[in-house]
């Protein structure tokens, strides 16, 4: 390693330095892109570096994540050490953990004078270092650990030279970076050329047993196979149901027999040969009188049927057994020793075989669900009611909006009640978006929408041929909504026979499709809106009570428009500049006595009534002022929904004088500057709020007198 380099004498020092420095990090970076390995970086690193910076030793120490230690990698010294590569250090003892944690460099002008971590200091100054530098390796992507450099002298280390090595740390920590995922990329390769060639050994052994993915062919693929090396008369798969704790017979082969023995019927653990054979992990053989120890079901109809030798063996793959293979015989001598060994290396092939049957089949699955939630999320995309926010500062609002935050986290079912037009959506999907299942699929049904007949298949789905003009199967939208969010709008609108079917997965979290007799089980959230008086039709005997109470854990109430005027003049500017941008309309002025008579109007309708009494005045405005039809809002009669929705028709509003349009203009800015506390700048200014530019605010402001208030 070369020798520290002297200062030059000269004022040009300053301009050599800087120009030896970009030398050196272009060096650098060739030195990177030539090579892969890291300990020939470093040592070419060690030979290059020091024409800029002086030091005897350069060490490269990585952050461990399974160990959490700082470990040694690399070290390039002049000086005799007794540090070994592969050294761990406390990330909290030593300072490459203090540089990786706060991704600080970390500077030591003289060890023997230094008080901070005694440990080091002390390692130092047994290897005769005096001075060095921690700096932080790290990527775009990760914190790596720590490149140090010292050297004998108690020199401190200059600012140029510290900024000079931490731009050859910047690239050392990529060069680093590409070391470890060139590692864990051939790890991987190793790991996929393994797993490639298990499965040669598998294709050499016995085509037949992955050529198939339907689990019925297969099944007929292994049978054809046993056959023609095992005599058999009877073969069978079990496999183990979770949900019941038992084996259950998914395909079986009896030729001859009286047809008693049938699919799906259930193999208890404890008191069958298969069930032994699961619960040991071991091929169990079985004959004559040992098997009339066994009172199941399908073991006295093998015995009726003349079977006296039974061989079951585990279907085991990754460390679990999740079956059996099952073959029984008329032959007393059957499956000598031999052919139970050779059952034992077969099923290891039928276990992946049935294993990728089953995957293939539950992908199919899933890909059918995923082709219906696309369908049905491109359809949601498609639908108006699509807004972005929540818009309103109104107290009675806050109060709604603290209810969705408490009940949010829960999983709770929860009923929100309104009237029409209020936003209900708008708080079901707050309630999924701030609930644990917002990466999950929110998944909407309107009950009055769709006809009573075909409400059942739209919920739960159907099977092919369930009914006519069912041509293919259909998933219902509990299990698209399944880990997620189901919001069942206009609840009070569904049929009384449909309502305990959907009082039973409510309660169960399971169901049946039409046409199928598997029960399927869900994990859905149900969140249900109305704008009917529930309990008046629970007492018409319209509405089961037991669903009401199920789904009235926890109602949320959703304020009209009427009992928040406050929040009309934000929905009205929202409305004004959502619709000018889609309209191609520049409205930037809202008269304002039109908003003082939005205000007052009572809003049967509600937000839906404002939006499109906004849109059609936005455009038919044919200027930069928004002119509003306001003939049109008349008072219409009570939404008669209980006592919670009743309200009595607000009086057509009052004639109000004209006012100059000076006059209305210098209001509408002062409502302005007074609902944004006089600020006039900003995302959250007056300006920003009325539309216009700050420096046009501020004219206009000195023609009409406006001051803020003293």
């Amino acid at each position: 390693m070369a020798d520290p380099v002297p200062s030059a004498p000269n004022a040009a020092a300053p301009l050599e330095q800087s120009r030896r420095q970009l030398e050196a990090l272009l060096e650098v970076s060739e030195a990177v892109a030539q090579h892969r390995d890291l300990q020939a970086l470093f040592h070419d690193l060690s030979g290059r570096l020091p024409s800029v910076v002086s030091f005897d030793f350069l060490a490269l120490v990585l952050h461990d994540p399974a160990r959490n230690v700082m470990r040694l990698h690399l070290l390039e010294s002049r000086l005799p050490t007794t540090q070994a590569v592969g050294t761990e250090a406390p990330v909290d003892k030593f300072p490459s953990g203090w540089v990786w944690q706060t991704q600080q460099p970390f500077l030591v002008a003289d060890s023997a004078a230094d008080s901070r971590y005694p440990e080091f200091m002390q390692l130092l100054q047994t290897q005769g270092v005096h001075s060095c530098a921690l700096l932080p390796l790290t990527t775009a992507q990760r914190r790596l650990g720590a490149l140090a450099f010292g050297r004998r002298a108690a020199q401190r280390i200059t600012d140029a030279e510290l900024q000079f090595m931490q731009r050859v740390a910047s690239q050392v920590a990529v060069a680093v970076d590409n070391a470890l995922n060139s590692e864990s990329s051939q790890a991987y390769q190793q790991q996929l050329a393994r797993e490639r060639d298990r499965l040669q050994v598998l294709l050499e052994v016995n085509n037949l047993l992955v050529a198939h993915r339907d689990f019925q062919e297969l099944f007929r693929g292994i049978v054809t196979t046993l056959e023609r090396v095992i005599h058999h008369d009877y073969t069978s798969l079990a496999l183990f149901d979770p949900a019941s704790g038992l084996l259950r017979l998914h395909a079986l082969d009896f030729p001859g027999a009286q047809g008693l023995l049938r699919t799906e019927m259930v193999v208890p653990l404890d008191a069958s040969p298969s069930g032994r054979c699961f619960s040991t992990g071991q091929p169990c053989l079985l004959r004559g009188p040992e098997l009339d120890r066994f009172p199941g079901e399908i073991i006295g109809i093998l015995r009726r049927e003349g079977v006296t030798s039974i061989c079951c063996v585990p279907l085991f793959t990754h460390g679990r057994t999740f079956g059996t293979l099952n073959l029984a015989s008329r032959r007393p001598d059957a499956f000598p020793d031999a052919d139970v060994e050779l059952l034992r290396q077969v099923a290891g092939q039928v276990a992946i075989a049935v294993e990728n049957a089953l995957a293939f089949k539950e992908i199919d699955a899933l890909k059918n669900k995923l082709a219906e939630e696309k369908l049905y999320l491109e359809e949601e995309i498609r639908s108006e009611f699509n807004f972005e926010e929540i818009i309103g500062e109104s107290a009675a609002l806050k109060r709604t909006l603290a209810q969705v935050e408490l009940v949010a986290a829960a999983n709770t079912a929860v009923l929100i009640l309104g009237e029409t037009g209020t936003g209900k959506e708008l708080i079901a999907r707050a309630i999924h978006n701030l609930s644990a299942r917002r990466a999950r699929t929110f998944v909407k049904v309107n009950c009055a929408a769709i006809p009573s007949g075909l409400l059942e298949s739209e919920l739960f789905g159907h099977e092919r041929g369930a009914f006519t003009g069912a041509i293919a199967q259909k998933i219902g939208r509990f299990e698209l909504a399944d880990k997620g969010t189901l919001f069942l709008d206009e609840i009070g609108d569904i049929p009384l026979d449909l309502q305990p079917k959907l009082l039973r997965v409510l309660q169960e979290q399971e169901f049946e499709r039409l046409g199928s007799p598997r029960t399927l089980r869900v994990d859905t959230r149900v969140v249900a809106a109305t704008n009917r008086d529930l309990a008046k039709l629970v007492a018409e005997k319209q509405f089961r009570s037991d669903l009401y109470y199920r789904l009235n854990v926890f109602p949320i109430h959703v304020p009209a428009l009427r009992e928040r005027r406050e929040d009309v003049p934000l929905l009205v500017r929202y409305f004004v500049q959502r619709y000018s941008r889609q309209l191609n309309k520049k409205v930037e002025y809202i008269p304002a006595e039109v908003m003082d008579t939005l205000a007052r109007y009572s809003w049967p309708g509600n937000i839906r009534e404002l939006e499109n009494l906004i849109e059609r005045a936005v455009l038919l405005s044919p200027g930069n002022e928004l002119r509003v039809p306001l003939a049109e809002l008349k008072p219409a009669p009570a939404a008669a929904f209980g006592d919670a929705f009743s309200f009595v028709p607000s009086r057509a509003p009052a004639e109000t004088p004209i006012s100059t349009l000076e006059e209305a203009e210098r209001q509408h800015i002062l409502r302005a500057l007074r609902h944004t506390h006089w600020r006039i700048a900003g995302p959250n200014g007056a300006a920003a709020l009325l539309g216009l530019k700050r420096t046009t605010l501020q004219a206009r402001m000195r023609k009409l007198g406006l001051r803020r208030p003293i």
